[in-house]
């Protein structure tokens, strides 16, 4: 109990002005998780390339990691990892945290990344107690926070998807990740959680088309909110990623890939609005 006055205290003295139960306060930012039910489908070109857009918007984006074991975007963004989000949980359980920006890696003017452990024997030792509070005092120095997760429904994640304004679930054109999708679609239904949109991601494999739309839309007894086409499919993906760029901030790219770029702008637009 202690600890958690604490912290509280430690959450008001840094935004003073500002009252703890002022839903402006609470809610300053957006709290948006990409998830998939498998692995593979492009999860993380896809939260960079939203990323990228956000920043075009002017937006101060937090890139919050949450695959704890196998959370490669720090790396995908040529960001080394210093400290984590296992450091931010350890030192509010020590109470020597201060400031989340004493843990988060710059990107760029408007992209920080708050990294997995670099050991992940530390991912076990995150302190799911504290994520709530984490996940606040986000929302109060961005704008968006976009949270990658990886594709178990370990407590974290069932944590993350319980607190976040927004999920957005990734899927691809394969029967395992369509049947996936099913179960949890009707999982969220069964919860009463409608905060969720399905995002059809076909540059990751663009070959594999063995369903149509109307096929997949009725296997899973719901609505397509997004196509990205294969046409993004980017035979020259490893030099963005070896450079540690992001796609969607490239101009020649935008030209090139004008269509799902307005696709982008449409989820994002969609996602912070709350659509």
């Amino acid at each position: 109990m202690e600890l958690k006055i604490y912290l509280c205290y430690n959450l008001i003295e840094n935004n003073k002005g500002a009252s703890i139960m002022n839903p402006t306060f609470r809610n300053k930012a957006k709290c948006i998780s990409l998830f998939s039910l498998k692995g593979g489908v492009g999860k993380t070109t896809l939260i960079t390339n939203l990323a990228g857009i956000y920043t075009q918007l002017d937006k101060k984006v937090l890139l919050l990691v949450m695959d704890l074991t196998s959370g490669s975007l720090s790396y995908v963004l040529n960001l080394e990892p210093t400290k984590s989000i296992y450091s931010v949980t350890y030192d509010m359980e020590n109470r020597r945290f201060q400031s989340l920006k004493d843990y988060v890696l710059t990107y760029n003017d408007h992209i920080d990344v708050l990294a997995a452990p670099k050991d992940p024997r530390q991912a076990n030792k995150v302190n799911s107690n504290y994520l709530e509070i984490i996940f606040e005092k986000a929302k109060l120095d961005y704008d968006i926070v976009l949270i990658d997760t990886n594709h178990v429904l370990n407590e974290l994640n069932l944590l993350t998807l319980d607190y976040v304004d927004q999920v957005l679930f990734v899927m691809n054109n394969d029967a395992i990740d369509i049947k996936n999708m099913k179960s949890m679609i009707n999982i969220f239904k069964d919860l009463e959680m409608f905060n969720y949109k399905i995002l059809l991601n076909n540059s990751r494999d663009p070959y594999k088309n063995y369903f149509s739309l109307y096929d997949i839309k009725n296997i899973i007894q719901s609505n397509i909110d997004y196509i990205i086409s294969n046409e993004f499919y980017m035979k020259n993906l490893e030099y963005f990623i070896m450079e540690g760029k992001i796609v969607s901030l490239d101009p020649k790219m935008a030209k090139v890939f004008s269509k799902d770029f307005s696709t982008f702008m449409v989820i994002a637009s969609d996602l912070l609005e709350g659509v």
